[in-house]
């Protein structure tokens, strides 16, 4: 009979140690598992988060095992890369921060046992990621196990999959579905396999059994209408078992149609979401994924990109449960390394072979902006070819895709590696305007009919302490945010082609070398807050558009109290087809429409805004005042650029009215422009730094001015800018 212990008590944290036994002597600190040494340096920012080798240590009692039974010791994660020393016997190293692996302790276990497992999260160029806008936690942030089993038992050797394999193929037009149950073992003997009612005892061959089954009238998995999951069960006469989930569905991507469930259009329109929390880190409790799924729901989500790496196993069961669509994927982020070409091939295996049965999963992704710090070259093809391979070899039933970033050219070679592509678009935010989102995807759509593209990133940072009656990009208030997220939506609806898009992202999240936005170490694009306690305006606007069972209204701005306008804007998202508002308890007026509904409403004083849509209702206050309240400002110097200069502009003269590209033809210009490029992507942490010299990059940018890349900047301030401005106007321009 197999027993599962788990080991999540009883551990020493030890941050620096030479070695097992050094580490096994230490005094060191006493934690539980999931546990990570970076949940507060990870997150406050300064890029300088402790990032090396530390140590977990407990005492391990040889457990009672059947006669040639067999202890193995799992990890659910262990970031990055683990080194396994039981009685100060090195047994194994894994390298990957996100997926299970195992060790087999039997042959070295004796009465009493120190455990002593090393942890590294260093920088190294063979283990991904290494580069990329999120914090590398370290430790043993997920939970561990001690697995006993019966010397006949069920595969536990590779991988860490579950030893069982399940391949539903459905049949729509005969409402029926082949399952094919497939098994590993060790040792001689019959099994017997059992799946919707049915059960068959068949013999294994080179140590894989298999076992077919036809479900008639069979109940599909359908996304979030009806999840329904069955389960497949095998039995050894050891006493061995094994059981698993599987849902039956059939997934196509049509480059015309978009994706398609079970032979109907069903337009996948989600969000994404990283695997950590404030105060946390990547060490979360059931609890926290069951929060986080509740609010995943709460918006009406169809479909999740589970970003940039492997998730807990807990969480894909969340996404089976509730009909969510996933998109998986590995760390094979930003920067491609010539040395850590094995590693992202066993990082591939391991989430395919450890996820294969999760009937949510609908792709796998080959990698996540790779061109963005790196050239197309043969190297980087051949990477993404052979993990391409790997996936269709190991999982011939799913496409594989991946989310290009936006400075990749749509004739690159790589977009032909896999079945499908997805774009992360910034438009509106980091550059350009926001209808060249529009314009790229048309543009794409009309070159390339035959071929299906998504949206795999878009966002805008917000801090909700930010707030502005006329936003613009780079302001980091919450109301451009909406604005911005209001254009896309619409741009989304109106092209029922793109297969998936998804939100970057559901939650801020840590990204350590950020200091932006009036947040140190916080990426701010989420839709929600890092702590989860607050809904920013903008996660209201697609739970208006997908939500369509919880009646509610929301009025935006509620944290935009004090207005100096005369006549204000009041905004409200609504999955109801009528609002009506009402100020200081008198109807003003109602609208029909959907999701978005506009009021225009004189202040004088104080006064309190009510909409109302059936039975359910949001009030909230607001106040005329004289001067703006500077609390709402991240740029408090921004508003007023255009009146920062003490004469008019020389034309004949460079400024900061003129591009980037025009300022760098000049050597003079040019010099001063690249070391405030240099400080700025500073401020954005190791991926910026990472991604300046890319040629596309800097032909996109090439294009904006200098001054509305100074008031997007954030450290902008009067002084600075006139100097700049003077400095410039003293560099004669040549024809």
């Amino acid at each position: 009979m197999r027993t599962m212990t788990l080991l999540n008590t009883g551990w020493t944290f030890v941050k620096t140690a030479a070695g097992p036994l050094e580490a096994a002597q230490a005094s060191g600190e006493a934690v539980t598992l999931p546990h990570t040494w970076n949940a507060v340096d990870g997150q406050d920012g300064g890029n300088d988060y402790h990032r090396g080798t530390c140590w977990y240590v407990r005492t391990l009692e040889r457990p009672s095992l059947e006669k040639d039974g067999e202890a193995w010791l799992e990890f659910a994660g262990a970031a990055m890369t683990a080194e396994v020393y039981l009685n100060g016997e090195k047994l194994a190293c894994h390298e990957g921060g996100y997926s299970t692996f195992r060790v087999n302790l039997t042959e070295h276990l004796q009465k009493e046992n120190t455990l002593a497992v090393s942890v590294d999260n260093s920088d190294n160029d063979r283990v991904y990621p290494q580069k990329a806008d999120f914090t590398f936690y370290g430790g043993l942030y997920r939970e561990g196990r001690l697995i006993c089993v019966p010397k006949v038992h069920f595969d536990l050797s590779y991988c860490g999959a579950p030893g069982i394999k399940v391949t539903p193929v459905v049949d729509l037009e005969n409402q029926s579905a082949r399952v094919t149950v497939e098994t590993w073992q060790t040792g001689a003997g019959d099994v017997t396999i059992a799946a919707a009612g049915r059960s068959q005892t068949v013999t294994p061959v080179d140590g894989l059994a298999q076992a077919v089954f036809t479900i008639e009238n069979v109940r599909l998995w359908d996304g979030t209408d009806d999840p329904y999951l069955y389960t497949a069960a095998a039995a050894l006469s050891s006493g061995d078992e094994v059981s698993v989930r599987f849902g039956c569905r059939k997934f196509e991507i049509d480059p015309q149609r978009g994706f398609l469930l079970n032979g109907r259009s069903y337009p996948l329109r989600g969000v994404s979401r990283h695997q950590d929390r404030k105060g946390a880190g990547n060490a979360l409790t059931m609890e926290m994924h069951r929060e986080d799924m509740a609010i995943v729901r709460e918006i009406g989500a169809n479909t999740l990109r589970l970003a940039h790496y492997q998730h807990a196993q807990a969480f894909y069961d969340l996404c089976d449960e509730n009909g969510i669509i996933v998109w998986a994927e590995i760390p094979y982020i930003t920067m491609h390394m010539k040395n850590g070409r094995a590693n992202t091939l066993s990082q591939m295996e391991e989430l395919v072979a450890q996820c294969y049965n999760h009937p949510s999963i609908a792709v796998w992704g080959l990698s996540n902006e790779i061109t963005a710090a790196s050239a197309v070259n043969e190297d980087l093809l051949e990477n993404h070819r052979l993990l391409n391979d790997l996936c269709h070899r190991m999982d011939p039933t799913r496409p594989t895709t991946m989310a290009d970033v936006f400075m990749l050219e749509t004739d690159s070679p790589i977009l032909d590696i896999p079945d499908v592509n997805s774009y992360n678009l910034y438009f509106g935010w980091y550059l350009g305007e926001l209808e060249q989102t529009e314009e790229f995807f048309d543009e794409f759509h009309s070159k390339y009919p035959d071929k299906c593209i998504g949206f795999s990133e878009y966002g805008a940072d917000a801090n909700p302490q930010y707030q502005s009656a006329a936003p613009e990009k780079g302001d980091y208030t919450e109301s451009y945010q909406a604005l911005y997220h209001e254009h896309i939506l619409k741009m989304i609806e109106a092209r029922p082609w793109l297969w998936a898009t998804h939100v970057w992202n559901l939650f801020d999240f840590a990204a350590d070398g950020r200091d932006e936005g009036g947040k140190h170490g916080e990426n701010q694009k989420g839709l929600v807050t890092f702590d989860r306690k607050l809904k920013k305006d903008a996660f209201y606007l697609y739970k208006a558009a997908w939500n369509k069972t919880e009646p509610f209204v929301h009025l935006c701005g509620s944290r935009y109290v004090d207005r100096t306008e005369p006549v204000t804007e009041i905004k409200v998202y609504s999955n109801q087809s009528e609002v009506s508002l009402y100020v200081d308890g008198r109807l003003l007026a109602s609208q029909e429409g959907r999701t978005v509904f506009r009021f225009r409403v004189p202040i004088t004083g104080e006064h309190s805004i009510e909409a109302r849509a059936g039975e359910v209702c949001s009030v909230m206050l607001i106040r005329k005042v004289e001067e703006p309240n500077p609390a709402y400002l991240f740029n408090k110097e921004a508003a007023a650029v255009t009146n920062w200069f003490d004469q008019e502009i020389d034309p004949a003269c460079y400024s900061i009215g003129d591009t980037l590209a025009e300022l760098q033809a000049n050597p003079e210009a040019g010099a001063i422009i690249d070391r405030m490029m240099a400080q700025a992507s500073a401020s954005r942490g190791d991926v910026a730094e990472s991604v300046k010299d890319n040629p596309a990059l800097q032909r996109m940018m090439g294009r904006m001015t200098l001054v509305s890349l100074l008031k997007q900047a954030g450290n902008i301030d009067e002084q600075s800018i006139k100097q700049l401005n003077r400095v410039l106007q003293g560099i004669k321009k040549t024809n």
